[in-house]
């Protein structure tokens, strides 16, 4: 499947950890050990920052839209050794953004109550976590990158194979290294979440007590299957809830549940809906209201919220995307 986040493609307050499981707002595990643990909102919106320049308007981290919740920075890099990652600013790609800059970002965000994750995938994101040693590995390396940027957590776009039995050992192993505050988000393609016999989807079950959010692409994708048996069309508002029901009703909470899309026309091959349909989407499934021929047996009104790929292109299209999705998730 062509995907658009690769490198070159056109085309993701301080509370104690106690109070924030009494208010169910704290969803799993870890910050940096110099930070204290912050809440996800109940209503949360994703956005993938590129350490790149792909023709989207570049961005420093301090550029990134305040409507965005998670910041996913998009992407590590695999290194010689298997599971293993690290991190590489693309300091001249990005007008000589600096590594203390970038940190210094980072933690700007935080104070404003913003998580910032490092994500690991892509479309050209080569890193194969299928053994004991490589998810050893991958966690060693994941939460170095923590302890040294200051990164809440990590998103797994991972799109070349996936072994859920190695990632869900990995993650878990990351999650018990960076305790509380810990931010685990996922971005699957379509054809990983069509049913939780797939690797992807199991991965996700199996480390449901530390995820964070789901937020599966909903573009690039063609036809798939609802939760109802019928086939639905990338980019209307069908597509989005009856691919969001099929996690709903197999394991997954709410919660843990958002909606994937491009940031505009450009950003990706297809699959493309407008941010309106994007709104209806969530109300369908938060309210029973806003639906297209397909309306959910039961509403979900702890839906989590949506994901834009990517910060940069929103921005190209003068932040259309943001002021509206965003707007409308925030007042769920």
């Amino acid at each position: 499947m062509v995907r658009t986040r690769s490198r070159t493609g056109a085309a993701v307050g301080a509370l104690a950890a106690l109070a924030l499981a009494l208010t169910g707002l704290f969803t799993g595990g870890a910050a940096p050990a110099d930070a204290a643990p912050r809440a996800v909102p109940a209503h949360a919106v994703t956005g993938y920052w590129q350490n790149f320049d792909n023709g989207a308007q570049v961005q420093k981290l301090a550029d990134v839209q305040d409507a965005y919740d998670i910041v996913a920075v998009a992407f590590a890099d695999a290194t010689g050794t298997p599971g293993q990652v690290t991190f590489n600013l693309d300091s001249a790609g990005l007008g000589g953004y600096t590594v203390d800059q970038f940190k210094a970002d980072i933690k700007a965000k935080q104070a404003a109550g913003k998580s910032v994750i490092i994500s690991v995938g892509g479309e050209k994101g080569a890193v194969a976590v299928d053994s004991a040693a490589s998810a050893s590995a991958f966690a060693d390396s994941v939460y170095g990158l923590m302890q040294e940027y200051g990164f809440d957590g990590v998103d797994i776009d991972l799109e070349n194979g996936f072994n859920s039995t190695y990632m869900s050992q990995a993650l878990k192993s990351l999650a018990s290294k960076a305790g509380s505050g810990f931010v685990l988000t996922m971005a699957p393609q379509t054809i990983d979440m069509q049913s939780p016999s797939n690797e992807y989807f199991k991965t996700a079950l199996a480390v449901k007590d530390i995820l964070t959010v789901v937020n599966m692409q909903y573009y690039n994708s063609g036809s798939m299957l609802g939760c109802d048996g019928k086939v639905y069309s990338q980019g209307t508002v069908d597509f989005l809830t009856g691919l969001a029901c099929i996690q709903l009703e197999n394991g997954l909470a709410p919660s843990q549940v958002g909606i994937g899309v491009p940031a505009s026309s450009r950003a990706a091959g297809g699959g493309y809906v407008a941010p309106e349909v994007v709104n209806d989407a969530l109300d369908c499934l938060a309210k029973g209201t806003g639906c297209g021929s397909f309306k959910p047996s039961k509403t979900y009104p702890g839906i989590r919220g949506a994901m834009a790929w990517s910060t940069n292109w929103d921005a190209t299209a003068g932040n259309a995307w943001s002021s509206s999705v965003g707007a409308h998730v925030h007042g769920m």
